[in-house]
């Protein structure tokens, strides 16, 4: 799952014996004359071997535009041949996404001028990374900035705070602000002024007073928000054509700076820790942007089970998952106070490796049980970078968009409590869109004799941490098209290193990959397709 912004040797097969796992719960469902028999289906077993192999350290955290990514995406390519699927890349299983890597060049430069006629360089992501883009059609920060710099202490997350600064003049400054909370925070406020929500506020009103540029320092708890932000920022990338072309002279908003706060940091007050009052600093900072362009190619990888209905498989149910993740992770342990991690390499085991081997074996099931409509597979590239590959997939379909009658994402399915899995589309997509498609997954499930519980307080339009825009599913509910997005949510070990194919529930990723098969079932066997159409009765009585 992308986090969000608004911001990659040999294959060693490591074959993990389970032959004592209990027998798969499946519950028997019958939708044009298709019954799903118990005795086949999806198995922890299996989806453990998997996972095992792909969320190796050989595969190197699977990052969009290193030999890592593709090794992975030739894996799932030659996985979908032996299982016999169609291709449906253009270049067989594999479709070509033109992408550019965005780096920084030579003259990239942050100097702070000191007291006399001194100077101070910062480094480059060691104390600070730019942000080159706020995401699709978002104006882009400035590449170059000079200015007074004023400290504002924790920035603003609401209007009253925001209205304290008015008293400095920060027009054409450069702001620098705290993201974190403050040591006499309570639990509660700490959890709110350290989520996503309050970063994007504390940018939001601090672009509100036009500054040249923006200083946002992590600090506290939030130092592994930026551990985690940087390999995103500081190895950007970015589909051909969509790359940032544009001068300063057209671009409104101020740069744009993360950071981690240290004792000593000419950023900062003199006595901070202890003095974080707004002030001041009595510094300029002069800044330059230059970013080298190269461009290479990902590849998305896409296969179809063929359905067995003449009339109705030139239509596609469509599943999704993304293949990619962070790749290797290069942190600075003195920076915060810890020791530095041995194990650099962020496997990714439920981002999303999860999803991708939960796709493998419902394509092994579908090949069994031919619905009648056809089922297309595509495991996403670049979602970490923006959710390249399925925004260049659902602009260059290699299938009719408008034959896509439906799209299950899934995302991030095996952590949390083993019962329980969200699903997001329902009431979070516009339109009511995906309302209809929500019923029939809800009655899959109640078929169940032990039924997931389904986790329901995201799935809302104003859910502050917006995991509805998080996936790739995104980028397909934009055309119209009736999702459901799968997850187990957020864990302590999201973006880290720690996401391990050691720490997945497996019995509980084959429950969810057994949802997602066979309410993908019940859609692909339906004569019609799954509309808001006609919902006006379960809509008013839908329960608040």
């Amino acid at each position: 799952m992308r986090r969000h912004s608004h911001l990659l040797t040999s294959l060693i097969l490591v074959i993990v014996a389970c032959s004592h796992a209990p027998p798969p719960q499946t519950a028997t469902v019958v939708q044009q004359g298709t019954r799903v028999d118990p005795g086949y289906s999806i198995n922890a077993a299996e989806l453990r071997r998997d996972l095992f192999i792909f969320a190796d350290d050989s595969f190197r955290g699977r990052e969009t535009g290193t030999a890592d990514a593709q090794r992975a995406a030739a894996f799932l390519a030659r996985r979908v041949q032996q299982l016999g699927l169609e291709p449906a890349g253009d270049s067989l299983y594999m479709q070509r996404v033109p992408l550019v890597r965005q780096t920084f060049g030579r003259a990239t430069q942050f100097t702070v001028s000191l007291a006399g006629g001194r100077a101070q360089t910062l480094r480059l992501g060691g104390d600070v990374a730019p942000v080159i883009s706020l995401g699709e059609d978002m104006p882009e920060p400035r590449r170059s900035a000079d200015g007074d710099l004023v400290f504002v202490g924790y920035g603003p997350i609401d209007d009253a705070e925001a209205a304290e600064l008015t008293r400095f003049d920060l027009a054409g400054r450069v702001i620098v602000a705290l993201h974190g909370a403050p040591a006499k925070a309570t639990k509660e406020h700490a959890k709110r002024l350290l989520s996503q929500q309050a970063l994007g506020a504390r940018i939001g009103h601090l672009m509100a007073f036009r500054p040249s540029a923006i200083v946002l320092l992590m600090a506290g708890a939030a130092v592994e928000q930026y551990d985690q932000l940087s390999p995103e920022l500081l190895r950007s990338v970015a589909l051909e054509g969509h790359a940032g072309v544009a001068s300063d002279t057209t671009r409104q908003l101020p740069m744009l700076l993360l950071g981690v706060a240290k004792q000593g940091s000419p950023l900062l007050p003199t006595g901070w820790p202890n003095d974080a009052a707004p002030q001041q600093l009595g510094k300029q900072l002069s800044a330059h942007i230059e970013i080298d362009r190269v461009p290479f190619t990902g590849y998305n990888v896409a296969a179809v089970v063929r359905g067995h209905d003449p009339r109705l498989n030139k239509t596609y149910l469509a599943y999704g998952a993304h293949y990619d993740h962070i790749g290797v992770i290069h942190t600075d342990g003195r920076r915060s106070g810890r020791r530095a991690a041995v194990d650099s390499i962020a496997n990714g085991a439920d981002d999303d490796g999860s999803g991708s081997v939960a796709l493998l074996a419902i394509a092994q099931q579908m090949m069994i049980y031919r619905p009648r409509r056809s089922v297309l597979f595509v495991w996403h590239v670049g979602e970490e970078k923006g959710m390249l590959g399925s925004a260049y997939f659902t602009s260059h379909p290699t299938v009719p968009i408008d034959s896509i009658v439906t799209q299950f994402n899934a995302d991030m399915i095996g952590r949390n409590e083993s019962n329980s899995v969200a699903l997001i589309g329902p009431r979070a997509a516009p339109n009511y869109q995906s309302w209809r498609l929500g019923m029939i997954v809800d009655s899959v499930n109640r078929a169940y004799p032990t039924p997931l519980h389904i986790e329901r307080a995201s799935d809302d339009p104003d859910d502050p941490e917006h995991i509805y825009q998080r996936s790739d599913h995104y980028n397909y509910a934009k055309k119209g098209i009736p999702i459901i997005f799968f997850t187990s949510g957020l864990h302590a070990d999201y973006h880290r290193v720690t996401d391990e194919a050691s720490k997945i529930d497996y019995d509980k990723l084959a429950r969810v990959s057994r949802l997602m098969l066979e309410a993908g079932l019940a859609v692909a066997n339906r004569s019609s397709r799954p509309t808001s159409e006609m919902l006006t009765e379960s809509i008013s009585s839908r329960q608040p």
